[in-house]
């Protein structure tokens, strides 16, 4: 079983006693017997002070972009990180005034808009100029180290869910990730990461021995975050995807789609490691909520083969192509940001947008991105802590 970097800290407690410790955790901080991170480390002595929360709470009871407020734990003041604005989303200076350790404990899933490292990063810049130390308990990228996929951000489109300078699909570990921000940012401060133990970069999820908690109210299973990469660009669509349903983005839809017109249409392109099944469903909530919709259900054959953001953008393509007339990329309000569109915003520029919209083939723009795939594969080995 590989050992987190809590199962590390937790060998080497007798270090830290003296310290005034902050958290950033949610309910994925456990132990391999799945005891909370803050519980363990309390009841060995720890000095834990303050908790601070991310995107969902810290037992993942807020959907998407919806503001944490009281949340339910006793005998320890808790501090939300995500509200009704952005400027939530950095702790207030007087909350880090009595810390000299933060400690960052969650399950990544290994998407760039997924918001959790995203939490660190921004609390990395509030920690410079202060005698803080921000210690991240590194844990496994669930889809390995070894692949990764999709542009890398146009800063012209950072956002909460486009921080770091990285592809969509990253390949790095949150330790990882944080010493690549500290160095791209220049950020003069004092970060530690606590490594793993037993983790290789061709482990995915199931390998590594370690129980699943669901990071988020949308993310399951370990299945759901291996689509979800690409299918997380449809929260850029007028398509559901998946939420309100017990397999969100594994499956999609819509009133105007039919899924075996939209099967077939899907034969033009070659979807690697993937089956694609015609289906209906009901959302319970969130876009079409209570209508029965037409979609298609992903079944990944082979993970070493499948590409979740090229199939994803291939989907697309093919909605476009059938449906000009129904298929939007609407605006408003996505992740504080009004001004870019999400789908934009998710796929970290404007092009791939305007390339379905102008009428281009699915492999000519997933090519548009295989050169920022190949530099990042070589630029970020300078951060590996594992093999």
């Amino acid at each position: 079983m590989v050992a987190t970097g809590l199962d590390i800290l937790l060998d080497n407690i007798d270090r830290f006693r003296n310290r005034a410790v902050g958290m950033i955790v949610n309910q994925t901080s456990v132990t391999p017997d799945l005891r909370y991170s803050w519980d363990v480390l309390r009841k060995k002595g720890l000095n834990i002070r303050k908790i601070f929360s991310p995107e969902h709470g810290l037992f993942a009871t807020e959907q998407d972009q919806i503001a944490v407020g009281h949340q339910p734990i006793p005998d320890i003041e808790l501090v939300s990180l995500y509200g009704n604005s952005s400027d939530t989303l950095i702790p207030d200076s007087a909350a880090l005034d009595d810390l000299d350790l933060i400690l960052f404990d969650i399950q990544d899933v290994g998407s760039r808009y997924y918001t959790y490292v995203n939490t660190l990063a921004l609390f990395m810049e509030a920690a410079v100029g202060r005698d803080l130390e921000i210690m991240v308990l590194d844990r496994p990228n669930p889809l390995g180290g070894s692949t990764v996929e999709g542009p890398m951000l146009d800063m012209e489109y950072r956002s909460f869910v486009g921080i770091f300078p990285v592809p969509v699909r990253h390949g790095m570990t949150p330790g990882e990730l944080a010493l690549l921000y500290r160095d791209w940012k220049k950020l003069d401060i004092r970060l530690t990461v606590l490594s793993m133990q037993g983790w290789n970069r061709s482990m995915l999820f199931p390998e590594t021995g370690l129980p699943w908690v669901l990071p988020s109210p949308n993310m399951p299973t370990v299945e759901t975050a291996a689509v979800y990469p690409g299918m997380c660009l449809f929260e850029g669509l007028n398509v559901s995807e998946g939420r309100g349903s017990t397999t969100p983005f594994q499956i999609f839809g819509a009133p105007f789609i039919n899924p075996y017109h939209l099967l077939e249409a899907c034969k033009a392109t070659e979807f690697k490691g993937l089956y694609l099944r015609p289906t209906w469903f009901k959302p319970t909530f969130h876009k079409f909520r209570g209508e029965t919709i037409g979609g298609l259900w992903l079944h990944i054959a082979d993970h070493g083969q499948f590409r979740p953001f090229a199939a994803a953008v291939a989907l697309t393509v093919a909605l476009r192509h059938l449906y000009p007339g129904d298929l939007q990329f609407p605006g408003g309000v996505y992740e504080f940001n009004d001004t870019i569109p999400a789908f934009d915003l998710l796929a970290g520029n404007g092009a791939i947008r305007q390339a379905i919209v102008d009428g281009q083939e699915a492999s000519s723009i997933i090519a548009s991105w295989q050169q920022d795939e190949t530099a990042f594969l070589t630029s970020k080995e300078q951060y590996h802590l594992y093999r």
